[in-house]
């Protein structure tokens, strides 16, 4: 799930629904012929359906598009996922009928692999398709494909975020100061335990969000796209997220909790959070206000100094003994 445009917090529900496991993770979902009193009609592409209500063709088009052109997901078949059922609700009403109505008002897109269902509102206009819309169809389309090529395994969910975060452009750095305060705080909750529910406050989710983009950020850091590729092998196969973590990593769950928190503190430290504070921006205003002013008095001191040992402008050896100046060198004089 995704947070309105305007807002960086990314977030899903992919977990939600996962219940069903099994088989029923590569299902499409059936959406209704009619979502709170409005009929909705579809379009068939090679990757997915979308469905829409009558007044967003145009919109449905061009996100039925970007889905078709979607560049395969990092370490996953260039296929997966496939045979989605992509629906833009016209407005909130339609949105909490498919979905339950257990999402925050918050949110901006959801994905639900359990029905390999993608959800997007499309009732606050053509922002679905700009820069934040644009992310937020790959972040949502990363959850199914990583739910698609997992096939009924548990993924842990701060893996979940995090993965779908990397896929749709990579972890924020200018938001980790706050990882460094939660840290410090001790308010960042353990990586298991992000697991079961996603938190339910903006402030909650926003800093759930940062510690997994985080999380997987650091894990793929040295490795790369290859060493995902690699990772989500053995899992499938070995049918074990901490097994393959260890063969591939050679890390235990524990383990690496334990180095990416020293990598927060080493990499993200106080002086970053500092610059991230308004009031070191204050402090650094007044330090710099005062260094003028010094700066200011020393300059006119220094002038002054100079003025007291400049000759006059018409100084004793040009004055006669009448008190009067002498003419001018080159100044003829009157008979």
């Amino acid at each position: 799930m995704t947070l309105r445009p305007g807002v960086t917090l990314l977030v899903s529900l992919a977990l939600l629904f996962a219940g069903s496991g099994g088989a029923h993770s590569r299902l499409a979902a059936q959406v209704p012929d009619v979502l709170a009193g409005e009929p909705y009609v579809s379009l068939l592409g090679d990757r997915a359906r979308i469905h829409f209500a009558r007044d967003d063709s145009l919109v449905a088009e061009r996100v039925l598009d970007l889905i078709d052109a979607q560049a395969p997901l990092p370490g996953l078949p260039a296929d997966v996922p496939s045979g989605v059922s992509a629906v833009l609700t016209h407005g909130p009403e339609a949105f909490d009928e498919l979905t339950g109505g257990v999402v925050p008002e918050w949110r901006a897109g959801v994905a639900i692999p359990a029905a390999n269902l993608l959800v997007m509102p499309s009732g606050e206009g053509p922002r679905v398709l700009d820069g934040e819309g644009r992310r937020t169809l790959r972040h949502e389309w990363a959850h199914l494909g990583l739910h698609g090529y997992l096939g009924d395994l548990l993924v842990p969910r701060w893996f979940d975020e995090g993965y779908a975060q990397w896929a749709s452009g990579g972890f924020d750095a200018s938001e980790a100061w706050r990882l460094r305060v939660l840290m410090a705080l001790g308010r960042a909750p353990a990586l298991d335990s992000l697991t079961l529910r996603w938190p339910g406050g903006r402030e909650q989710a926003h800093s759930a969000y940062l510690l997994a983009a985080s999380a997987v950020g650091y894990l793929l850091e040295s490795s790369g796209e290859r060493g995902l590729t690699v990772f989500l092998e053995r899992w499938r196969d070995e049918r074990s997220f901490d097994v393959a973590l260890l063969r591939t990593f050679g890390v235990t769950p524990g383990q690496f909790e334990e180095d990416w928190k020293q990598h927060v503190r080493e990499r993200h430290g106080w002086l970053l959070v500092g610059s991230r504070s308004s009031a070191f921006w204050l402090f650094l205003a007044i330090v710099l206000l005062a260094m003028v002013r010094v700066r200011r008095a020393r300059t006119r001191e220094k002038l002054a100094r100079l003025r007291a040992t400049e000759p006059p402008d018409r100084p004793d050896f040009w004055i006669d003994g009448t008190g009067s100046a002498p003419p001018s060198p080159g100044v003829a004089q009157a008979p």
